[in-house]
């Protein structure tokens, strides 16, 4: 009994051995560390061997990569991965950051048409990488010193929200009030809105957060926000529904926070304002009611 097993882990060791040579050495797959992207007919997801196939919101690429890699015990204690610890740790504050950013759209992502996850680690990433004086393993993140990075971070890539939503959207934010301004001009739906899906209404939303710069605190060996409450807190304001096939006039929209948001804010947090435009149907009570991804939204402005 002992040997048919033996013969058969032989056997799925030398078929992932096939499959990994046959994706990583020839023009199927593009090779990056223990991480491929499958580019020919062999479209699947899930584990085979040592492998495993997946793919991401928003890409219609097959990626593969192989299972594995030094044990967690070894990468705690041994000194050859003290550089591997220190990103590690570094990572836990980029990936925090990025989460507040993401929160202080209020929601407003979730008509994104991509996951907005890699690519605001990405830019937060480089913020902290920017910092050439703190140790490396505690380096800061400082979104308050890269504000303009997020200026226009769109939400959508196939339809980014200038070409959905046609209309010249001024704006102005008070910062010390943790409010803003967003004045839309009139909307001609026939015009200025590209309603893809020919859905019958449409709205505006806009969104007010926070987003604090993040800490390494020595004590508790971890990454902080600089101000814990205003660390992805938000606000929203929703218009109401609109037809789709009508003439919309000037209107504005007001978003605030509260007074003891207010009270709370210091030059260590970004004030991010953001706006979308979502469309909907008729629901089953009759009502409008929004229809999942259709729409498009962006960053207005870091403050």
């Amino acid at each position: 009994m002992r040997s048919v097993r033996n013969k058969t882990t032989d056997n799925r060791r030398r078929t992932t051995d096939f499959l990994i040579s046959q994706f990583l050495n020839s023009p199927l797959g593009v090779r990056g560390s223990n991480m491929a992207i499958v580019k020919g007919p062999f479209q699947v997801t899930g584990s085979v061997g040592e492998l495993s196939f997946y793919t991401r919101r928003g890409s219609d690429k097959v990626i593969m990569r192989t299972k594995g890699g030094a044990s967690g015990d070894k990468i705690k204690r041994l000194p050859q991965y003290a550089g591997f610890r220190n990103q590690q740790k570094e990572w836990s504050g980029v990936t925090k950051c990025a989460s507040g950013v993401r929160m202080a759209f209020c929601g407003l992502h979730r008509i994104a048409d991509y996951n907005l996850t890699a690519p605001l680690n990405g830019l937060v990433n480089k913020m902290q990488k920017a910092d050439s004086t703190a140790e490396k393993g505690k380096r800061p993140v400082r979104l308050s010193d890269y504000k303009q990075a997020l200026d226009g971070f769109n939400f959508n890539r196939n339809q980014p929200f200038n070409s959905v939503c046609r209309v010249s959207v001024s704006f102005e934010i008070d910062r010390a009030e943790l409010t803003a301004t967003v004045n839309i001009p009139r909307i001609n739906t026939a015009i200025d809105l590209v309603n893809l899906q020919r859905l019958p209404y449409f709205r505006l939303l806009v969104a007010i957060g926070t987003a604090s710069d993040m800490i390494y605190n020595e004590v508790l060996n971890d990454y902080l926000p600089a101000v814990e409450g205003l660390h992805g807190a938000s606000a929203i304001v929703i218009s109401a529904w609109f037809a789709a096939n009508a003439i919309i006039e000037e209107h504005q929209l007001v978003v605030s926070m509260t007074d003891k948001q207010k009270s709370r804010l210091t030059d260590s947090v970004s004030v991010i304002l953001s706006i979308a435009v979502e469309f909907g149907t008729i629901g089953i009570t009759g009502e409008p009611v929004e229809v999942k991804y259709a729409g498009s939204g962006k960053v207005l402005k870091v403050s």
